[in-house]
């Protein structure tokens, strides 16, 4: 007859288990905020290229002040915004750390609650067999003594 022990903080490896599932899915969005961010200011680049392309094809044909003015204008526009979209990379990238480091934390908790239950287990085994051997060694005592 096979006795089964049940793991006393069975509920806290089950919530360290949850914790540790939440932390993953805030990491996955945080990498996500991250990466369009990053999407973002290579699409800025690209654009302020296009306009530098566009800008030094044109020159000759620019004939007035105003017309320099604009370009000149979107120019530092331009520039203004990819600094501000690589500050906000800046902050994604230091949340990110902060969601691995989260994540990392909740995993290392959750595998001493899983190494905790496996020398439980193992701990309850060993003394199972200890009781059998006992057992075993009653039974052959007694059938010594009724021979």
């Amino acid at each position: 007859m096979a006795v089964k022990k049940q793991f006393e903080l069975q509920p806290v490896l089950n919530y360290r288990a949850e914790l540790e599932k939440l932390r993953k899915q805030e990491f996955a969005l945080a990498k996500q905020d991250l990466d369009a961010a990053a999407d973002k200011l290579e699409q800025e680049k690209s654009e302020a290229a296009q306009l530098a392309e566009e800008f030094s094809k044109r020159q000759q044909e620019i004939n007035s002040i105003y017309e320099m003015q604009l370009y000149a204008d979107f120019f530092a526009r331009k520039r203004e915004e990819m600094k501000e979209q690589q500050r906000r990379i800046e902050a994604l990238d230091r949340v990110l750390e902060d969601r691995r480091e989260d994540l990392v934390q909740a995993t290392k908790e959750k595998k001493v609650m899983e190494r905790l239950k496996e020398k439980q287990k193992e701990a309850f085994r060993k003394e199972q067999a200890y009781k059998e051997g006992l057992l075993l060694d009653e039974i052959a005592t007694q059938k010594k003594g009724q021979e």
